[in-house]
């Protein structure tokens, strides 16, 4: 469940909606399961609460399991959308509308970016660029304006295990992440992979002398991935399944769903993960 986004009941209402309200835009979207257009506008305003981080806060409201809600907010026609600040109704829409005229919506009673929300986004611009240390660097500053904001530490933990500071990784990874549990493990599985480190030139005259050693070669793929040269570890694990599939009960394929486990909550890994599941799927079939 998101921290931004949450369904609402109507003994939940109070709790989650009006208090939350008197000090940040709460965003009610009533909708129902058989309407369609309900498919497209939720998980939009979603998406659009996770990016917009905090700045305003997504109710979800089943019209047709708490119908005094939809009454009381003389809800006739869904999906309807109604936005409460400090107590008191601000906007509303009726019906899905285009992402851009959402964000206009919204941007008219959203809260101001945080300094944090700011730094975090310039260290991924620096990440994409490959100035990792200088990363590092704005999501220390980060941390500091949003000490509370675990996806900041977690982006830090991310930029270590590429740096290879990996007993900087494992310290901070030691803490409890209940706002971001599955990203957490994700990464303790990258952390857990690295301790596979080897030395990649030496495999690699292995397998170039015996290119059907399928062991050598999965060693070479977490090598591969214990140096973030994740494209290469997926290759060489997938070539193991493309040769011999059932080879050693199929570590071929555990060694490729290890790596999904390992990158999975990291955005920029998610091409790559589509890329090589679509790969080993037509792999097996």
């Amino acid at each position: 469940m998101s921290q931004f986004a949450f369904d609402v009941s109507i003994e939940e209402f109070e709790t989650k909606v009006l208090v939350p309200s008197e000090t940040v835009p709460v965003v009610v979207d009533f909708w129902a399961p058989w309407c369609e257009p309900c498919k497209v506008l939720k998980p939009m305003l979603e998406k659009l609460a996770e990016e917009y981080g905090g700045r305003f806060l997504l109710a979800k409201i089943n019209s047709d399991e708490n119908p005094e809600i939809a009454q009381h907010f003389g809800v006739r026609s869904i999906p309807t959308v109604k936005v409460l600040f400090k107590g008191e109704l601000v906007d509303e829409f009726t019906g899905a509308l285009p992402e851009g005229q959402i964000r206009a919506f919204l941007d008219k009673f959203a809260l101001p970016p945080m300094a944090g929300s700011n730094l975090r986004e310039e260290a991924a611009t620096l990440v994409s660029e490959g100035k990792l240390e200088e990363a590092l660097a704005k999501l220390v500053e980060a941390s500091k304006a949003k000490p509370e904001d675990q996806a900041i530490q977690l982006d830090a933990v991310d930029v270590l295990l590429q740096l290879a500071r990996n007993d900087e990784a494992g310290q901070l990874l030691s803490g409890e992440y209940v706002q971001e549990p599955d990203r957490a493990n994700a990464l303790r599985a990258r952390l857990a992979l690295a301790a596979g480190a080897a030395d990649t030139g030496e495999l690699e005259a292995k397998l170039a002398a015996n290119e059907n050693d399928h062991a050598v070669r999965l060693d070479l793929s977490r090598a591969y991935a214990a140096q973030s040269r994740f494209r290469e570890a997926f290759e060489a694990a997938l070539e193991v399944v493309i040769r011999d599939r059932g080879f050693d009960e199929g570590a071929g394929r555990k060694a490729i769903i290890q790596l999904f486990e390992a990158l999975a909550g990291s955005e920029q890994y998610d091409d790559l993960i589509r890329e090589f599941r679509r790969k080993m799927s037509a792999a097996l079939n």
